[in-house]
């Protein structure tokens, strides 16, 4: 999957990740960039860019937005929620799982029809929480695992009508989501070249940053990837 001249949808592109996807996409020559957001705004004066108003978890603005959208190579979910809790208040896991869970989903099954048409990819921008919870944000780690789970699943279901799906697992990235946190942080430019790099590699878990790319051998060898090939191989099988 080259990026060069095809045609991407990002989520949540006003900042932070999702800003510097859009930069990237274009300094690699994507024909056309949508990108979402819950205003529909974007300071961007590339004639390539078309904001949308898009937030994912709102069924008319992801239909409208399939209605503006005539042609998808790569859609990318990136919009997300970070809360720091612990576990006490049901209304945070229930906002968490609202935007990092249900928000993809639904962007991806509205958007899909496009996908199989071009035999594009979808690409999942997730975190290490999706595979090793973080102790002080709880709701964030088990949306993400959740979301995490949803990826895979459509990986293997949507193999065989040619669309990709690719997870993204990042480590700290130097975002609003991680302001108050003082640990080492990889820039979201860094990240965002390291994502387009591995999608173009044929990567299907991306580790775009010095301390995810650390289990990167460990995780591709690992029994989960092996039992997520086993278990994908039943669908194959049933087909």
């Amino acid at each position: 999957m080259n990026i060069q001249n095809k045609t991407i949808l990002i989520t949540g592109a006003n900042r932070g990740i999702g800003r510097a996807l859009v930069t990237e996409a274009l300094r690699r020559g994507a024909k056309r960039v949508y990108a979402g957001t819950r205003s529909g705004e974007l300071q961007n004066a590339d004639s390539r860019v078309t904001p949308l108003t898009l937030d994912v978890t709102n069924t008319a603005q992801i239909q409208a937005a399939v209605e503006k959208v005539e042609s998808l190579d790569i859609l990318i979910n990136n919009a997300g929620l970070a809360l720091y809790d612990d576990l006490s208040d049901r209304a945070a896991l229930e906002q968490s799982l609202a935007i990092n869970l249900y928000g993809p989903y639904g962007v991806t099954q509205a958007f899909l029809p496009l996908l199989t048409g071009s035999r594009g990819a979808i690409i999942s921008v997730l975190s290490l929480s999706s595979i090793a919870a973080v102790p002080f944000s709880p709701a964030y780690s088990i949306s993400k695992a959740a979301a995490f789970s949803l990826s895979q699943s459509l990986r293997a279901l949507l193999a065989g009508r040619g669309v990709k799906v690719h997870v993204v697992l990042p480590g700290p990235v130097d975002t609003d989501m991680t302001r108050d946190l003082d640990i080492s942080k990889a820039s979201p430019e860094s990240v965002a070249r390291a994502i387009f790099e591995g999608v173009e590699k044929g990567e299907e878990d991306i580790f775009p940053d010095p301390m995810s790319a650390s289990i990167a051998d460990s995780w591709r060898s690992g029994a989960a990837k092996v039992l997520e090939r086993q278990f994908a191989a039943f669908v194959t099988e049933r087909r």
